[in-house]
């Protein structure tokens, strides 16, 4: 596991070079550039020269990306045109927002969509089967924005039941139990309008893999032994059924992490995917730049999670 862990990573090493030149390119095509929003535009347009010489940005395309490249392993990920902070600091604090709400939504995910999945396919042609199926068709037709708009509409402007927006109360102190508590309170709604549609191909993967396994001559045999039929469904027919969705855990949990743009807008959530929205429309595109390179890379390591639990959870596969 480590050796394959390890040749993952060597393999990946060239699909980050080539993300991070992609990267820079479409930085560098963009309006502005790294002095932009710096320096009074007013002043002459010598010492702006004289600006641009010392911050190497006459240099040659591959001299910039060097020292672009060089600054990034030092921690230096440029300045905010529009914030006038280092990305770093722009960043920080939506990223954990971000992190919270794709963990949370992705244990929301599977604790609903499994056991759904499991009773969809067991009792498949069922009326419970039938209204499941029913929702996850709705789920497949209804845009999350929608399907966000609606939930805070309900539960947000007509129930009161939660906030409509931020990711904290106003005045709440941090570290405190009350802080825990607004914290979580902001968290369910977005939360819950991102997992009620996201669960929706996890119940269809799990139902179609479990009527499909439920007929494997394994099962068959299982049965004429005498084992119950509990333990058949969780021992044989589960752990087949759920390949599928192993092989694609990875890829969902890094782009749940990758924030939710439509979702953290419409709450007015500070995470990641809002502060790409924003970075864009402000034209601050150092921070724009930064967010494409930590999307990308949360999607090369969603590859290489999604084989780690594959192999994990078939026993047929040998990683050496």
């Amino acid at each position: 596991m480590i050796k394959f862990i390890i040749r993952r990573l060597i393999i990946s090493l060239p699909q980050v070079i080539l993300l991070s030149i992609l990267v820079f390119f479409i930085g560098s095509l963009m309006p502005g550039d790294a002095l932009s929003g710096l320096i009074d535009p007013t002043i002459p347009v010598e010492q702006i020269e004289r600006l641009r010489e010392q911050m190497g940005l006459n240099d040659p395309w591959y001299i910039q990306y060097k020292d672009w490249v060089v600054a990034m392993l030092q921690g230096d990920f440029g300045h905010s045109f529009f914030k006038q902070q280092p990305v770093l600091d722009v960043i920080g604090d939506r990223m954990l927002n971000t992190v919270w709400l794709g963990l949370f939504s992705t244990v929301l995910i599977y604790l609903i969509g499994l056991p759904l999945g499991l009773i969809s396919g067991r009792w498949n042609d069922s009326l419970l089967d039938s209204a499941i199926t029913g929702y996850t068709y709705l789920g497949f037709a209804t845009p999350t924005f929608i399907f966000g708009l609606v939930m805070l509409l309900v539960f947000g402007y007509t129930l009161g039941w939660l906030p409509t927006g931020g990711s904290v109360g106003v005045g709440v102190t941090p570290g405190t139990l009350e802080y825990v508590i607004s914290k979580f309170q902001h968290l369910v709604l977005p939360s819950f309008s991102i997992a009620l549609i996201g669960l929706v191909g996890t119940v269809q993967y799990l139902r179609s893999g479990i009527i499909e396994t439920k007929q494997k001559d394994f099962v068959t045999l299982a049965r004429a032994k005498g084992v119950s039929e509990g333990k058949v469904y969780t021992k044989h027919i589960f752990r087949n059924s759920i390949l599928p969705i192993a092989a694609f855990f990875g890829y969902e949990i890094t782009s749940l992490l990758g924030g939710s743009l439509f979702i953290e807008t419409i709450y007015g959530y500070p995470g990641m995917g809002r502060l790409f929205l924003e970075s864009i429309s402000i034209r601050d595109f150092s921070v724009a730049n930064v967010l494409i390179l930590v999307f990308g890379m949360l999607s090369i390591l969603g590859a290489l999670l999604s084989d780690i639990i594959l192999s994990i959870v078939d026993p047929r596969i040998r990683i050496k």
